[in-house]
């Protein structure tokens, strides 16, 4: 992966706040956003402002970016005094974010965020994003076990952040439900609206914020695999899905008895420390 410096005295562009504006830069640069990439640039002012907001940036905190695209919520984010690292993987973005980052303190490193070394990370973190929609689980879950990163205030789908925090019992309770609560604790910020956005994605968003709590050790990767294969058919009875990880009937009912579980409890229903007694119970964590 490359830096990119901060450039601190260059004047500052005006915000990208109108479609006009964003629709002027990109043909100036030649541009069009890439629907691989999951480029929907957040271009409305007040939800910028109210992420930022949520994220925590102020003087001298440090801030992780993953996908700055177009720097605009960057520029919100520095401009209340943040130290921001923006991650981002479109190369044909430097000359665009060299023009609207300009005089502010970010370093741009280029590389795929999947790449990125996130222990490395300055201890106290915080996240400020909108994520990739398409990677959006797979950065969750680096953010979750990298212990330098404090919070993540992200924009990700609606639909995701339902699930972020649902309950046991809940309709959209899973394995991300289960993953949120093992790190910390999930608050849903806002709703965006379509609009909000250049081009318009097909879904409506939520912003979130998830604190990880650092007091806690990080769940054993054993025990992090047991709780998806029991939720992986979460309309299942858990027997049935932890017969089909592997675990023997005979000890399942076992453990069952002991942990006080109905035979037939649906996987969606348990709490996740009757989860976590279960694990124990099959001997897969001590």
């Amino acid at each position: 992966m490359s830096q990119s410096e901060p450039t601190p005295d260059a004047p500052r562009p005006p915000p990208l706040y109108s479609p006009a504006r964003v629709r002027e830069l990109l043909d100036r640069h030649g541009l069009k956003p890439t629907k691989s990439l999951g480029q929907n640039f957040l271009i409305d002012g007040n939800i910028l402002r109210a992420i930022a907001e949520a994220g925590g940036a102020a003087p001298g905190v440090p801030v992780l970016e993953v996908g700055p695209g177009l720097g605009v919520l960057t520029g919100e984010v520095a401009a209340r005094g943040a130290r921001v690292t923006a991650l981002e993987k479109d190369e044909r973005l430097r000359p665009v974010l060299a023009e609207t980052l300009a005089g502010l303190d970010v370093t741009v490193v280029w590389g795929d965020a999947l790449d990125f070394d996130y222990a490395a990370l300055e201890p106290g973190t915080h996240v400020i994003a909108n994520l990739p929609y398409y990677i959006t689980g797979v950065l969750l879950s680096r953010f979750m076990n990298a212990p330098a990163i404090a919070s993540a205030t992200v924009l990700v789908q609606k639909e995701v952040g339902q699930r972020l925090t649902a309950r046991p019992g809940e309709d959209n309770y899973g394995f991300l439900s289960a993953l949120a609560a093992l790190h910390g604790s999930v608050r849903h910020v806002r709703d965006v609206p379509k609009g909000a956005f250049l081009p318009a994605p097909d879904v409506t968003s939520a912003v979130m914020r998830l604190d990880f709590d650092r007091q806690r050790a990080l769940p054993a990767p054993e025990l992090l695999r047991f709780i998806e294969a029991a939720l992986h058919h979460r309309r299942k009875t858990l027997r049935n899905n932890l017969r089909l990880a592997g675990h023997a009937g005979d000890a399942i009912d076992a453990a069952l008895a002991r942990t006080e579980l109905r035979p037939d409890v649906r996987a969606e229903d348990v709490p996740l420390a009757a989860l976590e007694a279960l694990a124990r119970e099959l001997g897969v964590v001590r």
